[in-house]
């Protein structure tokens, strides 16, 4: 029986499979045991446990030796998430073995120091789809930094530009996005050694080696100070999701807009059998761009309560880590479902220059209003010129005539002869700025981050 969005058949293609394999209870399983056998190893190394036994801890971890159903009953029935799974450990392992298993660790430093390499696993393959989507949205950006297109404020025409511009725009925030990500990864999940409380008391003067070892076997870093109430570094990882997250979703949003039939400049990728309504066979939904938008609201709507489990009372609290137990598998996947899906969101655009030259015009000059007031504020200054086009303008959407008449029919033009070949600083095209440079400079930037 399949229940939840990562198995329903109607949603389970919604989610990366390799980061849902990276959490499965079997590879969640596997990690905590391959946490015991580096620290096992670490300790021999030091001398706390005997060598043949961290051999023996490292020739039985395998989850394909543990009875997963039994494992769950027996964790309902003790109330304890770990314990039972060190009982099964400890029978595969045998005397004396056995009684070196999860020396001086308890359960959180197993699951905190696991959930580092399983986030570590997720960070890399959402790292390598959202490479992927930064390339592809280049070579878009690369291809139109000359192809004009309307740029809007508050959903209304605002100045000429390219489409190469707006996706560049996109890029530069999604490198940012990449950088934060990266710069917080290493220092947000690390190796935790530290024992009931943080204070390696158990290990004894060896217990911070003790940690550096089994967080050097993981290629991980050690935590330092391992208080088991602290979780600011995981939530920062997270927090820095949430920005990426707010980026896809707007460069989502922006695919639907362009994509309204009345709009029609980028559309999704289609092929037949993409179907977009039970009744209206016309349908070519922009799905994709709204999936995206839904992946994110989905991350975004558990950061608050992973931002919440930071708040633990005394030196450990089993209702904050029920939170992060629960919460950042999910985020993981979905942060690794979203970045794929951008990429194939990026690869398949399909851009049609026609409809946002067409766009570009149905304001008949009015985009380029300040290329001519720039042009007139030279012989009447900026702010008789912006008034003249202001009342030209209101007028010319009010009365429904020729922009170009009721500039003509000014007042002000009275007292102020209009520049030779006035007329042409109302061709959009003419009017894109630095665009071409901009894009170039993105594209650069991002590829140094590669």
């Amino acid at each position: 029986m399949h229940i939840g969005m990562f198995e329903s058949f109607v949603t389970r293609h919604w989610f990366n499979s390799e980061a849902k394999e990276a959490w499965s209870d079997v590879a969640t399983l596997q990690a905590w045991l391959d946490v015991e056998v580096a620290l096992a190893n670490a300790q021999a190394e030091v001398g706390l446990v005997p060598l043949e036994a961290a051999r023996r801890i490292e020739a039985k971890a395998d989850a394909g030796l543990f009875d997963l159903e039994r494992l769950s009953s027996d964790i309902a029935f003790a109330q304890h998430p770990f314990v039972p799974v060190l009982h099964q450990f400890e029978a595969l392992c045998g005397e004396p073995a056995a009684g070196f298993i999860h020396w001086g660790a308890t359960t959180q430093n197993i699951f905190d120091t696991a959930s580092s390499l399983q986030m570590m696993k997720t960070h890399t393959l959402l790292t390598g789809h959202l490479d992927a989507a930064i390339e592809a949205l280049c070579a878009l950006a690369a291809r139109h930094k000359h192809t004009a297109q309307a740029g809007r404020t508050h959903g209304q025409h605002a100045l000429p530009m390219t489409f190469g511009f707006k996706v560049a725009a996109w890029v530069d925030e999604l490198d940012r996005d990449r950088r934060r990500l990266a710069e917080r990864c290493k220092d947000s999940f690390v190796a935790s050694m530290g024992g009931a409380i943080g204070t390696y008391a158990a290990c004894g003067p060896l217990g911070r080696a003790v940690e550096a070892g089994m967080a050097a076997r993981l290629g991980l870093q050690p935590a330092g100070m391992a208080m088991r109430s602290s979780y600011d570094r995981v939530n920062d990882y997270v927090s820095a999701l949430g920005l990426l997250m707010g980026t896809v979703e707007k460069i989502a949003q922006d695919v639907v807009f362009m994509q309204r039939t009345e709009i029609g400049e980028v559309s999704e990728a289609f092929h037949l059998g993409k179907v977009g309504s039970s009744t209206m066979a016309q349908k070519r939904n922009p799905a994709t761009a709204l999936l995206l938008t839904s992946l994110t609201r989905l991350l975004r709507a558990r950061i608050p309560a992973m931002l919440a489990s930071m708040v633990r009372l005394d030196e450990g609290d089993s209702s904050a880590t029920n939170l992060c137990e629960a919460l950042l598998p999910e985020i993981a996947i979905i942060g690794v479902s979203v970045a794929e899906t951008l990429a194939g969101l990026s690869r398949g655009l399909v851009v049609n220059p026609d409809a946002m030259l067409r766009n570009l015009d149905v304001s008949n000059g009015l985009i380029a209003s300040e290329a001519l007031m720039m042009r007139l504020a030279q012989t009447m200054g900026r702010h008789e010129a912006h008034q003249l086009l202001y009342d030209a303008a209101q007028r010319a959407q009010t009365e429904r005539i020729p922009y170009i008449a009721a500039i003509e029919q000014h007042p002000l033009l009275a007292a102020h002869q209009l520049p030779e070949n006035w007329a042409e600083a109302l061709t959009p095209q003419n009017y894109v700025g630095a665009c071409a440079e901009l894009v170039d400079d993105a594209i650069e930037r991002a590829g140094r981050q590669r």
